[in-house]
């Protein structure tokens, strides 16, 4: 629940039951997927294989989303298209826009629609854990005091840059700005950075450890508004604009209680969810035939003994999710 790697998994494992269930119904039991030497791999052992690996994952994870479907509706909770495509979009932005995740996603061996409806999920269960979650302004004041540095506003500074291979040609570009040149132009013209040439070389703000040494050394020393001699580092030779600085200020409680009040929100939700997932388990009476794990069952065992499969599962979910967002990544 500390973030949404979980969705990556949750949108792989349609395709390992379709896989299963094209199986079942495509060739008989008996016949051969596979020849080894003239020995057959029939149907059935793929099909047995497949369940013994995935399908008890598998099964628990739709599950949960049958449970979040159903408690969303009894709650009238719903997400909204706009709250949907607010969420997509911060996908979409790592990757240059819908076409490309999209892309990423097929060569994943996923589909966009079916990362979607994983989306909308993961936002209904969002919903339905907030509405449990009670959050007060003491809480909140206690967290602030102790967690004060976290929300303070950090050193920064606002620069361009024009990157270019060699000293001479570093030379040059200063000496075109010290006569008039536009700075956003000749980074057009000069840059070799393909990622921030065409936007004028902006950099944007950032803090002390974002940039190597020798480029962070010589920004931070600036005065706003000037041009650096050249900097060279590892990529080249830097000419940079200082254009803001944002001195280190402490943070006020009342300008950040809604960033406190999140950070809460989501320390809270993986116990919420662990407290969540057993009441619903209980009340929609869950019949689970693949699974020993009691809170996967209609024999829910002692109070501690749901409580430890209760963790057990969640955390063998958190494991199965970033190994598969890892491997999508690749």
């Amino acid at each position: 629940m500390k973030d949404k790697k979980w969705i990556f998994w949750v949108a792989g494992i349609g395709a390992v039951v379709l896989t299963a269930v094209i199986l079942y119904f495509a060739i008989n039991q008996d016949e051969a997927v596979a020849l080894v030497d003239g020995e057959k791999i029939t149907k059935e052992e793929l099909t047995d294989r497949l369940i013994s690996l995935y399908g008890e994952k598998v099964l628990n994870q739709l599950i949960v989303n049958k449970m979040i479907e159903i408690d969303a509706e009894k709650q009238g909770i719903e997400v909204s298209e706009d709250e949907l495509n607010e969420e997509l979009d911060k996908y979409y932005s790592m990757y240059g826009g819908e076409e490309n995740f999209a892309s990423f996603l097929e060569m994943s061996g996923f589909k966009l629609e079916d990362f979607k409806d994983d989306v909308k999920l993961s936002l209904l269960l969002d919903q339905i854990l907030e509405e449990r979650i009670e959050i007060s302004d003491e809480e909140m004041k206690e967290y602030f005091e102790e967690n004060k540095e976290d929300f303070a506003q950090e050193e920064q500074v606002e620069a361009s840059h024009i990157l270019v291979e060699d000293k001479e040609t570093a030379f040059e570009v200063i000496n075109k700005l010290n006569n008039g040149a536009d700075f956003a132009e000749l980074a057009k013209e000069y840059s070799i950075d393909e990622k921030t040439k065409d936007k004028g070389g902006e950099l944007g703000y950032f803090g002390k450890g974002e940039m190597v040494k020798e480029f962070e050394e010589e920004v931070f020393a600036m005065e706003v508004n000037t041009i650096s001699k050249p900097v060279e580092t590892q990529y080249g030779f830097h000419v940079i604009k200082k254009t803001d600085h944002k001195p280190y200020q402490e943070a006020n409680f009342e300008d950040v209680k809604e960033e406190v009040r999140q950070a809460i929100l989501e320390q809270k939700k993986d116990e919420e969810y662990q407290k969540w997932l057993q009441e619903k388990m209980e009340e929609f009476k869950v019949v689970n035939s693949l699974s020993d794990n009691p809170i996967f069952s209609n024999n829910t065992g002692s109070d501690e003994d749901s409580d430890d499969a209760d963790n057990e599962n969640q955390e063998e979910t958190n494991d199965d999710t970033e190994e598969r967002t890892e491997k999508t990544e690749e």
